[in-house]
């Protein structure tokens, strides 16, 4: 059947990533599990409160602990799950796609659509983005995800697009793109089936990147209180722990559970980020690998080891 060997496949291509990125990807998608379902299988209402005036800690009845105000920190998190993973998985394709269309045109075509749009690049690149992102949000009349999820689309593509750009300066003056040329080929259709399929490594690194920053920079800005607080995410339950002042208190679950829960959502896409930088570079693939020589085991990408022994034996 289709879908049997289409899962197959994945199974095998699965197989064949770095472990590192075999433990991020697995993390991930518990976190969109959560994303997913989370809201249905939260405990309480979120937005609940009660009489109490004192954090709770964690009990039979609220595994994670409350809030000052009675909050679940269980049912806040796994309603938060969804806003945070879906701001960051749609500012990375926004910002991956403008990333790809900016660097390929520019390192194709180059001239000045080269210099146009890597000048356009670097003055984006050069803008201090937290304080940038501080001022646009504060004036912004709706600052929920989706004004976040513009602007920082909008400031994190440049880094993808120069590292693209680069790459495509280094192919199109190889054999298979003279040779496109060279049989009439229009330049939209080699940049999408001649340049961009070898690229697919770089733009999903690119992707990864882009995620991370904007999760941790969205989770920054509620914790500063630039976004709307009348929604739940990890930023937000972070900004009301320190509004309540968790830390004088002693209430270490209102602010370990969350931040916990944002380090172990950076930590899947740099171990992902970096399985795919490893799946891609032939170097570091390599490296994995020791031989033995002599008395030390060696890798590949070591500097060629001098035997000790076979020099006194040549003596």
């Amino acid at each position: 059947m289709p879908a049997r060997s289409a899962l197959r496949r994945f199974a095998a291509g699965f197989g064949r990533l770095p472990l590192k990125a075999k433990i991020g990807i697995a993390i991930l998608s518990l976190f969109i599990l959560v994303a997913i379902i989370g809201p249905a299988i939260a405990p309480y209402d979120p937005f609940a409160n009660t009489t109490q005036a004192t954090p709770g800690a964690p009990n039979g009845q609220h595994l994670l602990g409350t809030s000052a105000t009675g909050g679940d920190i269980l049912s806040q998190m796994l309603v938060g799950t969804r806003p945070t993973v879906i701001l960051g998985l749609v500012t990375g394709l926004v910002a991956t796609a403008l990333s790809v269309v900016v660097g390929t045109a520019a390192g194709y075509l180059g001239g000045y659509a080269d210099e146009i749009l890597s000048l356009f690049s670097n003055v984006i690149l050069v803008l201090p983005a937290l304080p940038l992102l501080v001022v646009i949000l504060g004036y912004l009349p709706h600052t929920g995800e989706v004004a976040t999820a513009i602007v920082l689309s909008a400031l994190g593509w440049p880094w993808g697009a120069r590292v693209i750009r680069a790459q495509t300066l280094s192919m199109r003056n190889r054999d298979f793109v003279l040779a496109a040329r060279e049989v009439g080929e229009r330049p939209l259709r080699i940049i999408l089936f001649e340049l961009l399929p070898n690229q697919i490594g770089l733009i999903a690194a690119s992707f990864v990147g882009t995620v991370l920053y904007a999760i941790l920079t969205s989770v920054a800005l509620a914790f500063i209180g630039v976004t709307n607080l009348n929604s739940w995410n990890y930023g937000v339950i972070l900004y009301w722990a320190q509004n309540g002042s968790a830390v004088e208190l002693g209430a270490w679950w209102w602010y370990v559970f969350p931040g916990l829960a944002v380090a172990l959502l950076g930590m899947s896409l740099v171990l992902i980020n970096f399985g795919l930088d490893e799946l891609s570079n032939p170097r570091l693939r390599s490296s994995r690998v020791m031989n033995r020589i002599g008395r030390r085991s060696w890798r590949p990408a070591d500097p060629t080891p001098v035997i000790r022994e076979g020099m006194e034996a040549a003596l």
